[in-house]
């Protein structure tokens, strides 16, 4: 029995000691104080802040296209012969005055056709002399016959056919040499305003015939850009013709573009427009001119415009009152911008959206003055997120704690 008690405490021993330190270690756990349960702490989100502020302001539209003359020119030939003199000036590039001769073709036949037709005309005007002194003998002679005083004389008898005939003839003369006279004066290729040469076509000892094409030029008073614009852009814009097709006036334009190099600008103004949509592109083109676009007559040096330069036009819109202005990146989803409110939290809101350019939208309602929008970009904004607001709010009291700053330390210098 002896070793049987031995071998059992063996065994039961180790167990008896586990159980007891179980009991131990829960005993001295309910004796220590329960841990006190702490909510979890709001991480408040860092982001940057543009207070709203309502403002008036002209809407700028902008556009593009190329400068072309508004009145161009194809010279061609109005009568045959051979081209017997050019001009110097007659050349792509070169400027030529109004009226100035160009080319002249030969007017050797010329000038032989109107000595014929004066000629001619002297002919025919001596017969209607003839005629009239026959006609007014024949008057004469019906009434020295007693026997027919006092009965109307027959129109032959008194030579009234011959008479319209031989006027007729005069006339015809007459056009015949005014004919002749043309054609000769025809002979010279002038240009009816000043103007630069585009290309030249014919040259010296060159026989033309009737509708031969000479050179081209064209006009230097007035240079024309054709303007394509969109009907979002047509809303802000008050254009002469269209829609309203008795709405006269101007508009004004900058435009600007690179010649030799240089950005240049130029002051324009939209005259009218072409008052169809494009059925391509639909767009409308509003056209804009230029005076003087190659500086011929600026009293001080001008920048040229040359023709067929691609220039950038800003137009100036309507006047539009109590708009918000805001940066292109701050809206969401077409029509969203993010708020902070006052508690500092975010709130998602929906807002009217009057125009987006490049770089700033343009917001007609859904915002008050004061608000904070949220400029820093937040892939998954959830309302009610507690937010830490940038340097972009407390910037302007910093500042003007520093303009305070210095006023009072002015206020202390004596004056000079």
């Amino acid at each position: 029995m002896g070793k049987k008690m031995k071998k059992l405490w063996r065994v039961l021993l180790p167990v008896l000691i586990v159980v007891g330190a179980v009991f131990l270690l829960k005993f001295m756990t309910s004796l220590k104080p329960p841990a006190e349960k702490k909510a979890p702490e709001e991480i408040a989100m860092a982001v940057e802040v543009v207070p709203v502020e309502v403002e008036s302001l002209h809407f700028t539209v902008t556009s593009q296209g190329t400068v072309q003359p508004r009145t161009q020119t194809v010279l061609v030939a109005e009568v045959s012969g051979k081209i017997q003199w050019v001009a110097p000036e007659l050349i792509a590039g070169g400027l030529v005055e109004r009226g100035q001769d160009l080319l002249r073709i030969d007017p050797s036949d010329y000038l032989v056709a109107v000595k014929r037709a004066e000629a001619a005309l002297a002919g025919r005007v001596a017969q209607l002399a003839q005629e009239r002194a026959r006609a007014e003998q024949a008057v004469k002679d019906w009434e020295k016959l007693d026997s027919r005083r006092g009965t109307a004389a027959p129109d032959l008898v008194l030579r009234k056919p011959q008479l319209a005939e031989a006027e007729a003839n005069v006339k015809a003369a007459e056009a015949d040499l005014e004919k002749a006279q043309r054609d000769l004066e025809r002979t010279r290729i002038v240009v009816p305003y000043d103007g630069l040469v585009r290309s030249k076509l014919a040259d010296i000892g060159q026989y033309v015939t009737l509708g031969t094409q000479l050179g081209e030029v064209f006009a230097v008073d007035l240079a024309e850009v054709r303007l394509p614009l969109s009907g979002p852009d047509l809303k802000f814009l008050s254009l002469p013709g269209f829609p309203d097709p008795h709405r006269s006036g101007t508009a004004p334009v900058t435009l600007s573009g690179v010649v030799a190099g240089e950005e240049q600008s130029w002051e324009a103004e939209i005259v009218r427009t072409e008052r169809v949509v494009d059925e391509r592109t639909r767009v409308v083109h509003a056209v804009a001119q230029v005076r003087d676009p190659y500086g011929l007559h600026a009293e001080s040096p001008a920048p040229a415009l040359p023709i067929g330069t691609f220039v950038r036009a800003e137009i100036t819109g309507d006047w539009i009152d109590e708009v918000v202005v805001l940066p292109r990146h701050t809206l969401r989803n077409q029509d969203q911008v993010l708020i902070a409110n006052a508690e500092d939290r975010l709130e998602i809101r929906r807002v009217e959206l009057l125009r987006a350019g490049d770089e700033n939208v343009y917001v007609a309602a859904g915002l008050k003055p004061k608000e904070r929008v949220v400029t820093t970009a937040i892939e998954t904004p959830i309302p009610g997120t507690r937010l830490k607001l940038g340097d972009t709010e407390s910037a302007g009291s910093a500042e003007g704690d520093d303009d305070e700053a210095d006023r009072i330390a002015s206020a202390g210098e004596p004056e000079s």
